[in-house]
């Protein structure tokens, strides 16, 4: 006996939708990272060499910690 299943939406519809919301989503995503990313890199950056050093900093570490993901 062969049945249909009425409950469902079309095939195909509802993975267009999910992966264009993914995709708004990762787009998103990414400019939040590369804001934090940015506002990490500024304060850093205006803080005096004695005060990185306080902190176990050196300038060339700025652009590391920065894009780091250890905070997230």
């Amino acid at each position: 006996m062969a049945t249909f299943d009425t409950s469902r939406t079309t095939y195909g519809s509802a993975t267009v939708a999910s992966r264009f919301f993914n995709t708004i989503s990762a787009a998103v995503a990414s400019v939040i990272a590369w804001n934090d990313a940015r506002v990490t890199r500024n304060a850093l950056a205006s803080l005096t060499d004695r005060e990185l050093e306080d902190i176990g900093l050196s300038r060339a570490d700025i652009d590391t910690v920065a894009e780091s993901n250890i905070i997230r």
